[in-house]
């Protein structure tokens, strides 16, 4: 991706000419006025992008329209993007493929859907037991990041982008409480990225499903429990009136969704409008953040009076303990197998090691001593 540099043949001419309307600002007024150029229509470029979510679907597919319009507004309407919902392409987890084949110049989903294609992108939406969302944002754009992700997807013909994270998710909605082990035996439960290997090491049966037949699919029995996100959208989902047990987190403390790009359309893109379409993404990626936890907070703070029917469960100790030792089990055993997923762990590990030791004396322990 390029930056935009300017010459100082380029910067001299701009001195000049502001020199001069300075000048004659302050000198006699004009005789005659100067015709105006007639000014030339460009052609809009027009892009479609493919997303995961469902037809109004709310916070992330309002990040994605935030984007679209800021480019729209920021390119003086010479660049618009159109937006497709799964609705109509009715392939919420084909949107890599659809991207890299150029049907969509853009997309937007989750990095750790492609897990099947290849492992080291589920690093980049997040890790059981990893980053919380600040240390992973300073992880993206100033610990290495974004060039390993790019690294990742070069081989796919695509560009990610970070593009909204939810913060730290909820352990999941379940049927029947989870009071050991034992419970998670043959337990059919809807549970994406490394969090499902991990629970699947422990005997629960994972499956993924489109986030629009997940109501559905827990309803009819098809599996037993899911995790989603978090009060900011899990409520109106209506997930609690059929599995009331709401588990707190640990499989996802740092969510990042992503903008797809097609690498060919966008290195095709004038320098300007990259770094537009660039900065579009970055902000909106960055407010869906901050809307995801304002509405989990809103949400949460109602729950009890709202819907009484959930009951707020942790995982025990000894369930959290066992979860930890098959993550590192599979963690050790990706990496052995394959040196890109090694070298981003590693990464990672290394990165979290350092800024967890700033989270603990400042966030951690103001919290620690000021929550009542």
């Amino acid at each position: 991706m390029k930056r935009l540099k300017y010459s100082k043949s380029l910067l001299v001419k701009f001195i000049v000419l502001f020199t001069f309307l300075g000048l004659s600002a302050c000198g006699e007024k004009q005789q005659t006025a100067t015709a105006e150029p007639e000014k030339v229509k460009q052609e809009t470029i027009v892009w479609k992008l493919a997303q995961t979510w469902g037809t109004g679907f709310p916070i992330f597919g309002d990040a994605v329209i935030r984007m679209a319009d800021l480019v729209k507004v920021m390119s003086n309407g010479e660049m618009e993007i159109r937006i497709d919902s799964s609705n109509k392409h009715k392939a919420a987890f084909g949107i890599l493929d659809m991207v890299n084949a150029g049907q969509y110049e853009m997309g937007h989903s989750g990095s750790y859907y492609w897990k099947g294609k290849d492992a080291s992108t589920m690093f980049f939406t997040t890790m059981p037991f990893g980053m919380i969302a600040p240390e992973q944002y300073a992880w993206f754009y100033y610990g290495g990041g974004m060039e390993l992700m790019k690294k990742v997807y070069d081989k796919h013909g695509v560009y990610s982008f970070p593009g909204g994270n939810t913060g730290n998710q909820m352990g999941g909605w379940f049927r029947k409480e989870i009071n050991s082990l034992d419970d998670f035996q043959g337990l059919k439960m809807r549970i994406p990225g490394f969090a499902g290997e991990v629970l699947s090491k422990l005997g629960v049966v994972v499956t993924n499903i489109a986030p629009g037949e997940l109501y559905t699919a827990l309803d009819r029995g098809t599996i037993d429990a899911l995790e989603w996100v978090g009060p900011s959208l899990d409520l109106n989902m209506g997930f609690q009136k059929i599995a009331p047990y709401y588990y707190t987190g640990w499989h996802e403390p740092a969510t990042e969704l992503q903008f797809l790009v097609n690498r060919e359309k966008f290195d095709a893109l004038p320098e300007h409008l990259q770094q537009i379409l660039t900065t579009a993404m970055q902000y909106s990626a960055y407010d869906m953040y901050a809307r995801s936890y304002h509405e989990s907070a809103v949400n949460w703070a109602s729950i009890e009076q709202e819907f009484p029917e959930v009951q707020i469960r942790t995982f025990s100790p000894d369930i959290i303990s066992a979860m930890k030792q098959a993550n590192d089990d599979l963690l050790a055993e990706s990496a052995a197998n394959d040196p890109m997923f090694k070298e981003i762990l590693d990464s990672q590990t290394a990165y979290m090691k350092m800024a967890r030791k700033w989270t603990e004396i400042s966030d951690y322990a103001y919290l620690k001593d000021n929550i009542e």
